[in-house]
């Protein structure tokens, strides 16, 4: 049997990453085995072990891959806004959205896989990979508070972040019921007051 080149060993590694950064997102880390995450990335079973020594491994690189790609996302939304408070309204605006409710597997991984981190044992990797990717984008936030004191920016993106994730996770649970609607528009009409479009 050929011997796998490194650039194709390293395209189905990301191809790993990728599909189980999706499928740990929609159906939590849990719901999928180790054979659903790779025939999701179009490779066999077998494999796995060529690129993970775990489940538990992957799962910490599939969270700290949905944290960056939520970042990226926020860094473009960002992109040619005139102030830091235009850019806030972008990324609150587009994170509050009924559409982000529905496509889970693509949404921000704060909302999505919350209660399955809060699962994991202390010492699980996932939990320094959650915990930093949620640091990242505190400090986004952060970064568009206008307050020149660091601790009201912090307690300012803390706050944020937790009623942006806090409404989105409620919003998914209540999906189908008018209330899920109300909780996404209650979180934007408080975390964007008067912020104009």
């Amino acid at each position: 049997m050929p011997r796998v080149s490194k650039e194709q060993t390293d395209l189905n590694r990301t191809a790993i990453e990728q599909a189980s950064s999706k499928l740990f997102r929609e159906k939590g880390f849990n719901g999928v085995s180790v054979a659903d995450l790779m025939a999701a990335a179009g490779l066999t079973h077998g494999g796995f072990y060529g690129h993970f020594s775990s489940k538990d491994e992957l799962a910490a690189v599939a969270c700290a891959t949905a944290f960056s790609e939520a970042s990226e996302r926020w860094q473009k939304r960002m992109e040619g806004k005139p102030d830091e408070q235009q850019a806030l309204y972008a990324i609150i605006d587009g994170y509050l959205s009924s559409q982000k409710v529905r496509d889970v597997g693509n949404g921000c991984p704060g909302a999505a896989l919350t209660t399955d981190v809060a699962r994991e044992a202390l010492d699980k990797p996932v939990r320094a990979a959650y915990m930093a990717g949620t640091e990242e984008l505190v400090e986004i936030l952060a970064s568009l508070c206008p307050s020149p004191d660091a601790a009201v920016r912090r307690k300012t993106a803390l706050a944020q972040w937790s009623m942006m994730v806090g409404s989105m996770a409620l919003a998914r649970a209540t999906e189908g019921y008018p209330i899920a609607n109300e909780l996404l528009a209650v979180a934007r009409e408080q975390l964007l007051g008067d912020i104009a479009a």
